[in-house]
């Protein structure tokens, strides 16, 4: 099902989640904008219809952390945007926001505009947060530039030395100039001495083989950094994010001082809530490389628990594409690139883990996937919500049927996935983005190219979302 600009859809029969709640209700989309919701709606002669009955209808997930066609200047994923963005409509994902990386002696804008040109083949839209990875005293100002530019995010580093990590003289003064120009900063949090120090006591023991991963960069590492990141935030008067916490305590840290004023959010991603670090020691350990590593066992419940007391604002992948040929390319953990596909899985799983078991109301996890990553990152409300006016970007989501998680179903080019045989209730049925059918009953349907780089809006302050 094809769709031009002008076409109008109704979306007919299906359960709407609305920031009002549940709505038996059709939504009708005109070109690339929702026109009404309601019964009855009026439509033309040539409105194309989808059915939706028995199914919920959802605004569009929207992937806060991806990492497409990523180049570390070490490792390299080999996929591009049109495969990256491919997958993510198969999975309901009608928004990515990525990165642009700041390389040695590029402006920001530079780099902003290296990967839009990179962006081109997308098929669903994107924005972007900007790593800044080379800035020195003096050329703060490059930072107001992020507001006219569309990206009002940066990202820094307490770890990865040398082309990331950042001291804390440098992430105070970022933090500051972040503050004074209406940019929200988002801060990888690792303790690098700490990661270091563990890393180097496993290298002398000879103990690098993919199983001992987990210990490499302890909980504690994380944990410390976190709590320094929002004292220094605080200091220079900064909202704060805190991407892909893996333990409870990381959450709960955020949560105490966002108890007593402090403007800050966080995230979590699939593989804290359902993997953990057992799978070190099984078969395929390889599958498992990223940082921060999985954690103990009784961290999931914990990690979920915090999840369902709305403590954790947005759920994210922080996807990367590289493949089964470069994961086992060497049983080394400090040689195998680190990062996991998960885009394609991302509602799936988390319908089947926080929905079907009871963990989530269907409206929270449109909050985690949808709404709140919008309104964290300046995109509410054109995107992340079913409303007259947004754009009419739509998932058709039916709970109903049960099936496997597979890598050969799947459409990134890794040729493996970490969930490989998990169970899912439901599936999507449809993917629209910007009134255009991109996926449906199984197949792809969209565009290389169709995909707009959507410009964000600075915030007023950091409001919390709880």
């Amino acid at each position: 099902m094809r769709l031009s600009s002008t076409a109008t859809l109704l979306v007919r029969g299906g359960t709407l989640v609305t920031p009002q709640g549940l709505l038996q209700a059709d939504l009708l989309a005109q070109g690339e904008r929702i026109k009404a919701i309601g019964d009855g709606l009026p439509t033309a002669h040539d409105t194309r219809v989808l059915d939706a009955e028995g199914c919920y209808v959802l605004p569009g997930v929207i992937d806060a952390h991806t990492h497409i066609q990523l180049d570390t200047g070490v490792y390299q994923t080999p996929d591009d945007w049109f495969i990256g963005t491919r997958a993510a409509a198969c999975g309901g994902v009608t928004t990515v926001v990525d990165f642009a990386t700041q390389f040695p002696g590029q402006t920001l804008p530079e780099a902003v505009d290296a990967r839009l040109t990179e962006a081109r083949p997308a098929a669903i839209d994107y924005a972007l947060h900007v790593m800044i990875t080379d800035l020195p005293p003096g050329r703060e100002g490059e930072i107001a530039d992020l507001v006219e530019l569309g990206t009002p995010s940066a990202k820094l580093y307490t770890t990865y030395r040398p082309n990331y990590y950042a001291d804390d003289a440098v992430i105070l003064r970022l933090l500051k100039a972040c503050a004074e120009h209406g940019v929200r900063p988002l801060v990888h949090c690792e303790n690098d001495d700490l990661v270091t120090a563990q890393t180097e006591a496993l290298v002398a023991a000879g103990e690098t083989s993919w199983r001992h991963h987990g210990w490499s960069r302890p909980g504690l590492a994380e944990q410390e950094a976190i709590e320094r990141v929002l004292f220094l935030a605080d200091a220079a008067g900064a909202p704060v994010h805190i991407v892909h916490c893996s333990t409870a305590r990381s959450v709960s840290i955020v949560a105490e001082a966002v108890d007593v004023g402090q403007p800050a959010t966080c995230e979590t991603c699939p593989q804290y809530l359902l993997l953990d670090r057992s799978l070190y020691e099984g078969p395929t350990p390889w599958r498992y490389i990223l940082q921060p590593p999985l954690r103990r066992p009784q961290e999931l419940d914990r990690l979920w628990r915090l999840v369902e007391a709305g403590l954790v604002d947005l759920i994210t992948t922080d996807h990367c594409d590289y493949t089964m040929a470069q994961k086992v390319a060497k049983d080394d953990f400090t040689e195998t690139p680190g990062g996991l596909p998960g885009m394609e899985t991302l509602l799936p799983l988390m319908f089947t883990h926080g929905v079907a078991e009871g963990r989530l109301t269907v409206s929270h996890l449109v909050e985690l996937l949808s709404a709140n990553p919008a309104q964290v990152w300046g995109l509410w409300p054109r995107k992340g919500v079913l409303w007259p006016g947004s754009d009419a970007d739509v998932v058709v989501y039916d709970p109903a049927p049960t099936d496997r998680i597979r890598a050969d179903d799947l459409h990134h080019l890794a040729g493996y996935t970490p969930y490989q045989g998990m169970s899912v209730c439901g599936r999507v049925k449809a993917t629209i983005s910007r009134g255009a059918v991109v996926y449906h009953q199984g197949r792809f349907t969209g565009r290389r190219g169709r995909g707009q780089f959507v410009k964000r809006e600075p915030l007023d302050g950091g409001d919390r979302l709880r």
